[in-house]
């Protein structure tokens, strides 16, 4: 036989060797897997949740053979695989190679509890090799909800706490109608839905029971980052022009594409509010009377609070960009049609801006403009991250000093209440602290010695 023929009968021996060392049957010859338990987080009922996935691991020197992945409970039909790149119920002789792995993916649609409280809702999944049973456990809570979809509220109506609404498309308080949302009323708002206001827009939400708008999604976007941090997933808020009347308490708005717009002629109130997350402003007056006490105002791509004409009158708040996802694209405060120099043509009258004991801090520019000579706005006894002077608009004012919040970016940690040790704390002039301006967001008192900014309660200290 000459060398070539001798090469070509050797060849499949040759690579058989090195692809396939043989099946390792012995029952210590087990797979490994990333997770003991998937826990896919909370979710609203009967709708998909995203797909989660974990691995499946060969750490040995030889093939393995998954001989059955089942799913214990017999008729489960919650949860949804696809193992390898194959979905079903249930998968046989599932090879993986050598120091190998393999993924499976799980979604699930979780059946009502018809319950306000969540339910859990587990299965377990099998996973047979070589005569042993190893396992995986799929765990998931549902949270039953309420679906609205172009809603229009024509009358005086009242929602409460019992149930999470979710929005599609549109909610829409019709001219001369009120909502109302009593304390720990939650709205989830899908994809570009929105909600606008034409007549009167009432939260009642306290310290203990705060009333929430942000998007629908309550999973994590990668790893540990949760939707919750993540701006445009649903439109945001429009007070409609001549809308009046609207009181938010203890209210907590985010994850918005526009934010908060108050059009022309109309009045909004927010005490004790978070406005936050937002792709373009956290917050927009336009010849609007604009009425903030006890406020956060943060993270958001444009800038955190622009005003076109009318009338603001902010104490006690903080103003703070650490927008994470772009880089920012304007000052914290924005100020148009103040002054002749800034008249747009409008004909609309003058803004008229008043801040005290407010703080604005944080990446990029905090002010528009450095000089008010002239104008109708002013701030007094307000922590600037500018290094400034005082003059005739800007009165006993912090210039320069970090108020040291606790947040910490990197971490995705974002809380503005202020470290021990803040130059901010019991800085404030408490002859300019409003009635409303009484307590902060977690109800306590700012006398004797009120701080400068939205928190009078300190940030817990590290551990």
């Amino acid at each position: 036989m000459n060398r070539i023929a001798y090469l070509f009968l050797l060849l499949p021996l040759l690579l058989a060797s090195c692809i396939e060392d043989g099946f390792d049957t012995s029952p210590s010859a087990q797979p490994h897997f990333s997770v003991d338990t998937l826990d896919m987080g909370i979710h609203f009922t009967e709708q998909p949740t995203p797909t989660r996935r974990f691995t499946v691991h060969n750490r040995h020197d030889k093939l393995i053979s998954i001989s059955d992945i089942s799913i214990r409970e017999a008729g489960c039909s919650t949860f949804r695989l696809n193992v390898d790149g194959f979905s079903g119920t249930e998968f046989h002789n599932v090879e993986i190679r050598p120091n190998d792995s393999i993924f499976v993916f799980v979604e699930a649609t979780l059946p009502s509890g018809s319950t306000p409280q969540l339910t859990d809702i587990s299965a377990h999944l099998d996973f047979t090799t070589n005569g042993v049973t190893g396992t995986v456990v799929l765990y998931a809570r549902g949270q039953d909800v309420e679906r609205r979809r172009g809603v229009t509220v024509s009358g005086a109506e009242s929602w409460d706490a019992t149930y999470p609404y979710q929005i599609f498309d549109s909610l829409v308080v019709a001219p001369g109608a009120t909502l109302t949302l009593q304390p720990g009323t939650s709205l989830h708002f899908h994809d570009k839905a929105y909600l606008r206001v034409y007549g009167n827009l009432v939260t009642l939400g306290t310290p203990e029971a705060p009333v929430n708008m942000a998007g629908d999604r309550t999973d994590n976007v990668v790893g540990n980052i949760s939707f919750d941090l993540m701006a445009s997933q649903w439109e945001g808020v429009h007070f409609a022009p001549g809308s009046r009347g609207n009181t938010l308490s203890h209210t907590i708005i985010r994850n918005t594409t526009t934010g908060i717009v108050a059009d022309s002629l109309s009045q909004v109130s927010f005490v004790n509010c978070r406005l936050r997350n937002s792709a373009d402003y956290s917050l927009v007056g336009r010849y609007a009377d604009i009425f903030l006490s006890g406020t956060e105002v943060a993270e958001a791509s444009s800038g955190l609070f622009a005003m076109m004409g009318g009338n603001i009158t902010a104490d006690h708040c903080t103003f703070a960009n650490y927008y994470l996802f772009t880089a920012l694209r304007g000052p914290s405060l924005q100020f148009f049609h103040f002054n002749e120099e800034s008249d747009n043509g409008s004909g609309m009258p003058y803004l008229k801006a008043s801040f005290t004991n407010s703080v604005v801090y944080g990446n990029g520019i905090d002010l528009s403009e450095g000089d008010f000579t002239g104008t109708s706005v002013t701030f007094n006894r307000c922590a600037l991250k500018s290094e400034g002077t005082d003059d005739d608009n800007f009165i006993n004012c912090i210039w320069g000093e970090d108020p040291m919040y606790a947040t910490v970016r990197e971490d995705y940690h974002f809380d503005y209440r202020l470290l021990d040790g803040s130059p901010l704390a019991g800085a404030a002039d408490p002859a300019l602290t409003l009635p409303e301006s009484a307590t902060d967001f977690y109800g306590v008192p700012r006398m004797p010695a009120p701080t400068v900014g939205a928190y009078q309660q300190p940030a817990p200290q590290p551990m």
